[in-house]
């Protein structure tokens, strides 16, 4: 374990209430967040929640309790350490979706597409599998695994053009995705199903979850990963990464682009 900070990433698809009525599990959220000393984001919608917190183990250990008793589950999370926190604020935000894509998705098809970190290797090694990296180019710059695709997008929403583009569910009969912590590929393999993929993989838990499992020494996994916060990168054993923070860049050519279109 490297520092006393514990960093949790948790998410869950599950009905909600309206958007309209999410107003009481924000505001008791944001109280447990203040109560328990534990800072971070937590987004609510409709489709269910999603959140990145840090603190003592002992406050994620109060906060887990009582954020499981607003949102009626028992919150499933992926772990890390750091020195110091990486997050400042303690929001609670209510958004139309918990991981923006824009398309219609039915969950309940991503049933059966998840594949164990444990397996993960065996399903990427078959030279049939087209390996999909749902991130944003700036995160597949920083690390990824052995040949997968970079589909260059600067935002999720922008991943369905991609496939409409470039994959064809007659020809590419077996397609296995990854991302961060899970979440995107949640919502990105039903999809996939919806265009009529027959063989649809998704690394469960994420890249998160695979360094987390798979020794170092068996790994499939290239450079770092980019995570959402001041530590920008963790390394194969989930430490505070070297890579600089590639977002930047992209941050930079859209100022650019949008000085010349003045």
């Amino acid at each position: 374990m490297e520092g006393n900070v514990e960093i949790i990433a948790f998410y869950e698809f599950k009905e909600m209430a309206a958007l309209g009525d999410l107003q009481e599990s924000k505001t008791r959220l944001k109280e447990i967040l203040r109560e328990t000393g534990v800072h971070g984001t937590i987004i609510l919608a409709a489709e269910g929640y999603n959140g990145m917190v840090c603190g003592s183990s002992e406050k994620i250990k109060q906060f887990l309790a009582c954020a499981n008793d607003v949102l009626e589950t028992k919150i499933a999370y992926k772990s890390s350490f750091n020195e110091s926190a990486p997050f400042r604020k303690q929001e609670v935000r209510i958004k139309p979706e918990i991981v923006t894509l824009k398309q219609p998705v039915d969950i309940s098809l991503g049933a059966g597409t998840h594949v164990k970190p444990e397996d993960w290797n065996t399903i990427i090694s078959d030279p049939e599998t087209v390996i999909l990296d749902t991130r944003n180019d700036y995160e597949y710059q920083t690390g990824t695994f052995k040949r997968a695709i970079n589909p260059k997008t600067e935002k999720f929403s922008d991943l369905p053009a991609f496939v409409a583009e470039n994959l064809d569910p007659q020809k590419n009969k077996r397609v296995a995705m990854f991302c961060t912590g899970g979440i995107r590929c949640e919502k990105f393999a039903p999809y996939m199903k919806q265009l009529g993929f027959e063989e649809v993989y998704q690394l469960e838990g994420g890249i998160l979850k695979y360094l987390e499992v798979v020794p170092e020494e068996a790994t499939l996994w290239e450079g770092e990963c980019f995570v959402f916060d001041e530590r920008v990168t963790v390394d194969a054993r989930l430490r505070k990464g070297r890579t600089q923070d590639l977002s930047q860049r992209l941050h930079q050519r859209k100022k650019e682009k949008y000085r010349v279109a003045e």
